[in-house]
């Protein structure tokens, strides 16, 4: 269980590196929220509402600002500060199966590699998300040490908690 929420609905942040991919790390999470798959895929369809899960340390937003729709081949780009330093990052959606998966891929930015498959699936009356990163960092091995893994724990620590408030669980009724 994540240890920072103490909330049962949320899952560990597991990352290892990748067997048989030297120099690839492995991102898995799990996170149950109590909303139905339609509306769970509808809120990560939606780009500008990464902003709102990404710690405000990364002063992380979606560039330009504005409303868009995400979709196959779609591209996004982002604006951030990594430890001060300001980075441009591009993704591509890469794969598009609504409400059930999407990919997105690093086209540019401070990886040397960044593919990030998010699945759901219905949970009773909630959604199951889970995150399956790929990624491999400049610097190899003793950068991943020394700074990303760290970063990219606290990142999907915050992204959990950040969920889980903005799809609380419904009272029990009694």
């Amino acid at each position: 269980m994540n240890q920072r929420t103490e909330d049962p609905r949320a899952g560990e942040v597991e990352i290892a590196p990748c067997r048989g991919r030297r120099g690839v790390y492995r991102l898995r999470t799990s996170l149950v929220l109590p909303a139905p798959i339609d509306e769970v895929f509808a809120f990560f369809s939606d780009a500008y509402k990464l902003e709102r899960i990404t710690p405000p340390w990364l002063r992380f937003e979606v560039w330009p600002p504005g409303p868009g729709e995400t979709g196959p081949g779609c591209l996004i780009d982002y604006k951030l500060r990594l430890h001060g330093i300001p980075i441009r990052w591009r993704s591509e959606i890469a794969t598009w199966e609504p409400p059930h998966r999407f990919v997105d891929r690093q086209v540019r930015g401070p990886y040397r590699l960044w593919h990030h498959e998010h699945v759901f699936e219905p949970r009773g009356s909630g959604t199951l998300c889970q995150d399956e990163v790929h990624y491999a960092v400049p610097g190899g091995r003793l950068i991943h040490w020394l700074l990303v893994k760290r970063d990219v724990r606290r990142i999907f620590e915050y992204r959990q908690e950040q969920l889980l408030a903005l799809f609380p669980s419904k009272p029990r009724e009694r």
